[in-house]
């Protein structure tokens, strides 16, 4: 493999991240769901901007695979990050900050406005996105640039490429090119409302194509039918090759090649912003399994992240952060 190809290819979808507090009396008045990601169009983007429009508001680059993305590249990981974003101010600013973040850009541009989410931040820490595609709806197979990902070692990618035709196809044949190449496949849920949507699409997937899976514990109830996160977790083992159910303050579990273990949760149990946590999370599971790292110890890199990134604001870690802890994961798992 090139010294300049990287180790993992995602493709997801680019947004501006637009962070505000609420109460829960705001969303019921706006008639939001909380602790979800709804999907809105751009008349439901101006009436939430509008509300929020004299709050104090946080601005960042954000798309959950973007996200793990980000993260892997900051602890020193080659990543390559596909997608769409507008011939806009925001989408320079998307570009422009990958860049700075030593993020390989495949990005497509078109004349649709650049991806937005809007984020609202309730006193508990949870948070509710509501998420305006604008560009991502139109990322096609055309747009991937095969060579890269069939040099990649991981191909990465979640469950909100499910969200529109366009999308869909292209995620389908990159697959195919992975699968070509002797690339991994690891795939995040994402959203429970995704599993709702697509569910034996997802379990097709899961069985057939994917290597590593990520889900937190209400989108593996969605997914099994069972409230047990232990038990979807042995069920989803027996799809793939590595599975993984995340619960929170519980921890998270792991079955590998069927063999279950338990990561005890790495941090607080009561978390400042879980915004990004489980993005966050499948970025030190990747970054264990690219420093060959044992299944269990990327278990415990990935929940040392999550506990990390739930202490502060935002998805993504600060680089003094980062580099903090890079330099720690590197004296503590050496090549």
């Amino acid at each position: 493999m090139e010294n300049d190809s990287p180790r993992v290819y995602g493709i997801g979808n680019p947004l501006i991240d637009i962070i505000a507090q609420v109460n829960d009396q705001e969303l019921d008045r706006l008639g939001i769901h909380k602790g979800a990601m709804h999907l809105i169009d751009e008349k439901r983007r101006e009436e939430l901007l509008t509300h929020i429009e004299n709050k104090k508001l946080e601005y960042s680059c954000g798309g959950s695979c973007p996200n793990t993305i980000i993260t892997l590249a900051s602890l020193g990981i080659k990543a390559t990050l596909a997608g769409k974003v507008g011939n806009d101010e925001f989408g320079k600013i998307y570009k422009d900050r990958l860049t700075s973040l030593g993020v390989s850009d495949e990005l497509e541009d078109c004349p649709e406005p650049t991806g937005s989410s809007i984020i609202l931040i309730t006193p508990d820490s949870e948070r509710t996105m509501n998420t305006y595609l604008g560009a991502n709806r139109f990322y096609a197979k055309q747009d991937i640039c095969e060579n890269t990902l069939a040099q990649a070692d991981y191909f990465h990618f979640t469950g909100y490429m499910w969200d529109t035709t366009s999308q869909k196809s292209a995620i389908k044949h990159a697959i195919k090119i992975a699968k070509s190449n002797g690339v991994t496949i690891t795939f995040d849920i994402a959203d429970p409302f995704a599993v709702g949507r697509n569910r034996d699409e997802f379990l097709n997937l899961i069985s057939e194509h994917a290597d590593v899976v990520f889900a937190n514990s209400e989108e593996a109830r969605i997914l099994f039918e069972n409230y047990d996160p232990y038990e979807c977790c042995k069920s989803m083992g027996k799809l793939c090759d590595t599975a993984i159910v995340k619960n929170g303050k519980m921890g998270s579990f792991i079955s590998h090649k069927r063999k279950l273990i338990r990561i005890p949760v790495q941090g607080p149990v009561t978390p400042t912003d879980t915004t990004g946590a489980g993005d966050v999370y499948a970025a030190g599971f990747l970054y264990g399994l690219c420093r060959n790292r044992s299944i269990e110890e990327a278990g415990y890199i990935a929940s040392l992240l999550a506990g990390e990134i739930i202490q502060q604001r935002g998805a993504q870690l600060n680089k003094e952060k980062a580099d903090k802890i890079r330099s720690n994961l590197e004296q503590t798992y050496p090549l």
